[in-house]
């Protein structure tokens, strides 16, 4: 990995945390806008959609999320078996049966189908207009999306709110791209190729 990747994304992540946190205010009303202005139809079907629970100050996908349910996808939520391990993602239920997962996150429980999803929805610190994506830290999206597409095509739409791009996100070569970015102002994707 290039030396200087990993102080660049710590430096950003200081700086997009706290600028996230800025726009945390506008939270229910840019989630809702957002999931209006996803193009749904424009999407592969996908009858397995993976979401996120939105934490701290993230855009939140529930909208969305009950838009893709409400036209007959079933929705999936990530859990952490392991560090360093990729994401399981199982099929999401009551809130009031959530357990808390390697991380101390709660999502579903280990009786919960585990399935692979066709659309996933990516929760980021930042993007860019390359498709670059900017997470936490741990590399698990990283990881997972790597291992769904050596099986087959799979959607990523990163979720974020418009103040989140950046001009460069700073990539290694064990980072994924996005296929595209949702925002509370738009959708785009990036250039192929």
């Amino acid at each position: 990995m290039d030396p200087d990747v990993v102080p660049a994304k710590a430096a950003l992540r200081r700086r997009m945390r706290t600028l996230r946190a800025g726009l945390v205010g506008e939270r229910a009303a840019a989630s809702q806008r957002a999931a209006d202005l996803a193009p749904v139809g424009r999407w592969p079907a996908a009858p397995i959609v993976a979401g996120y629970r939105a934490m701290e100050t993230e855009i939140d996908p529930a909208p969305l999320l009950a838009r893709l349910a409400a036209a007959g996808a079933r929705i999936v939520l990530p859990v952490v078996i392991a560090r360093g391990e990729p994401l399981v993602f199982r099929q999401a239920g009551a809130a009031a049966t959530m357990t808390p997962d390697a991380a101390g996150i709660l999502a579903p429980p280990p009786s919960a189908s585990a399935l692979a999803p066709g659309l996933i929805l990516a929760p980021l610190l930042a993007f860019d207009r390359a498709g670059g994506r900017l997470g936490q830290g741990g590399g698990y999206y990283d990881r997972t999306v790597r291992a769904l597409r050596a099986r087959g095509p799979v959607l990523v739409v990163g979720l974020a709110f418009a103040g989140q791009v950046v001009d460069h996100v700073p990539m290694g070569p064990r980072d994924e791209r996005l296929d595209a970015i949702l925002t509370e102002i738009g959708y785009m994707e990036p250039p192929k190729g």
